[in-house]
């Protein structure tokens, strides 16, 4: 029972705070006036994709913490959570592109490294983390295009 509510705890603490993020620090009119590249989704996506990444990134993360060091990666899972949830208040926020643009590849990188750091260890917490990598690798072609052409 124990395992089962701090599951809860990490899916709920994840998706709160990236949702009361993403609701604080809304793309707006600063956004809107910026030039996009052809690829740029539509908005309502990212409230469709955030919360599925977020809950498989939740996973992962409880699968490292209630392993009491057995799996390692717990390190590398909260500097990720931490940079993931300090960029819409840098980019939308904060209006800074560029640095907005290092801060996923900076995520991009520790959450790559938590995948190869859990991968003979926890395949699911490895696995869990792929799709969100795929999503950090379109979210930094976007915002580096966002910034080349702005």
């Amino acid at each position: 029972m124990a395992k089962f509510v701090m599951f809860l705890v990490f899916v709920v603490a994840v998706q709160a705070i990236g949702g009361l993020i993403g609701t604080t620090f809304t793309p707006g009119a600063w956004f809107d006036t910026l030039n996009k590249p052809f690829f740029n989704p539509p908005g309502y996506l990212f409230g469709i994709v955030w919360p599925v990444l977020y809950f498989l990134v939740a996973i992962a993360g409880w699968r490292v913490f209630m392993s009491e060091g057995t799996i390692p990666g717990w390190g590398l899972w909260v500097a990720q959570m931490l940079l993931n949830f300090a960029w819409s208040p840098v980019f939308f926020g904060a209006h800074q592109i560029f640095w907005g643009m290092w801060m996923i590849l900076a995520t991009l990188a520790l959450s790559v490294t938590f995948i190869s750091t859990t991968w003979h260890r926890d395949r699911v917490a490895a696995l869990c983390f792929m799709p969100y990598c795929v999503w950090l690798a379109f979210a930094l072609l976007l915002n580096t295009t966002i910034w080349i052409i702005n």
